[in-house]
């Protein structure tokens, strides 16, 4: 008996050594999970990638993918709320899904077309036809960000790798405040904003809610609120007039009343500042007004005069030709197209001589200070605050 318990433990012992030798006897290895895009689980099928050419039909993408004429009826009488292929653009990037039936024989299983980065089309073309719609989720990254200006705004966005849709919108919230073709280097921004982002990739940016601006030896506060910004004062940093009325090369001829006259020679009052700029820029209006002049008026050449109220007047010459539905008693709206730089007149080269008037009389442009617009009301002061607080521990 004592013979029989000893051949029975190392029986057991014999055992116990080989499952611990054999941890993973019995268990599956873990696979990859399918990769799943549109879906469509693509690893079952072989994937081809094309690119809508000029002037390919959607007729003659599928013949050469080498769908049916059957196939190609029908997807071609679709619906137009469902797919229309004549909005197919040049450029557009494209997915054919390839899978073999059971004869061996290689069909077209799902063409995908992707509209833009956030939607595809996709076609089901087993069985039935059926059309499908993805429209990918965008998904909204509060971010802080930061940059120091070596030569342009624009340029520290590229170098600090920043959307340049910041650029964009912070040459919009700052425009009555901030000369931009005046930066310094060594001038500096930070920025509070909303990115945009589909599965982890940068479309774009949302709402700018703070910044801060470092120009001309002091810092500029923006703070959204109440669909408008306004400084950490509360007042509004969307004044009366744009700084510039263009995007300009540089101040050619500053406001005097002893200029020498480039054609003339001769030693004359010059009530305007003169911006170089290429033919054909844009001219907008700095406020609000009413066009009281538009037309040759000689030395000036082609010329546009707005009275933005019973203070201000401004006026624009030189110009090449004027902006759209621009005329005499039409009111125009800040930022709007007025003209274009030309040299007509009494000019020696492209530019636009802009002037103003207060009350009747001429002042230097570049010496007008523009009443900013309503600050926060009283009755909503606490609530700015408070979010101004917030707001200024993100920057």
């Amino acid at each position: 008996m004592e013979k029989l318990k000893e051949l029975i433990v190392l029986v057991l012992a014999g055992l116990s050594v080989v499952a611990c030798g054999n941890k993973n006897a019995g268990q599956e290895t873990e696979q990859p999970a399918p990769r799943i895009e549109y879906g469509i689980m693509v690893d079952s099928f072989r994937v081809d990638t094309g690119c809508v050419q000029e002037g390919q039909t959607l007729g003659g993408i599928f013949n050469n993918l080498g769908a049916t004429q059957s196939q190609i009826a029908q997807i071609c009488m679709l619906p137009r709320e469902q797919f229309d292929y004549r909005q197919l653009r040049p450029g557009k990037t494209y997915y054919a899904f390839f899978h073999n039936d059971t004869c061996g024989m290689e069909q077209l299983c799902y063409w995908v077309y992707l509209k833009d980065i956030r939607e595809a089309v996709i076609l089901h073309l087993q069985d039935s036809l059926h059309v499908e719609r993805i429209v990918k989720p965008i998904d909204t990254i509060p971010q802080q960000a930061s940059a120091v200006i070596e030569s342009s705004l624009w340029n520290a966005m590229v170098g600090n790798n920043l959307p340049i849709d910041l650029a964009l919108e912070l040459s919009e919230i700052y425009a009555w405040t901030i000369d931009f073709f005046g930066l310094q280097k060594g001038d500096s921004i930070r920025v509070y904003y909303d990115e945009h982002q589909i599965e982890g990739e940068v479309i774009g940016i949302g709402r700018i809610y703070a910044a801060n601006f470092y120009h001309a030896g002091k810092w500029q506060e923006a703070f959204y609120f109440n669909h408008t910004y306004y400084d950490g004062d509360g007042k509004s940093l969307k004044k009366a007039f744009l700084k510039a009325p263009l995007n300009y090369k540089r101040i050619s001829s500053r406001f005097t009343y002893a200029r020498k006259h480039p054609i003339f020679k001769t030693v004359r009052p010059h009530t305007g500042v003169d911006y170089a700029a290429p033919m054909g820029t844009p001219v907008v209006s700095i406020g609000d007004g009413v066009v009281v002049e538009k037309g040759y008026k000689g030395g000036g050449g082609n010329t546009v005069k707005i009275k933005h109220n019973s203070t201000y007047t401004t006026a624009y010459l030189h110009l090449s030709k004027y902006g759209k539905d621009i005329a005499v008693g039409k009111h125009v709206m800040q930022g709007q197209v007025i003209g274009y730089v030309g040299s007509t007149g009494n000019s020696t080269g492209p530019h636009l001589d802009f002037r103003i008037w207060k009350n009747g009389s001429p002042i230097d442009p570049l010496k007008l200070v523009s009443p900013p617009t309503e600050p926060v009301p009283n009755n909503m002061r606490a609530e700015f605050d408070s979010i101004v607080t917030v707001y200024r521990s993100h920057l």
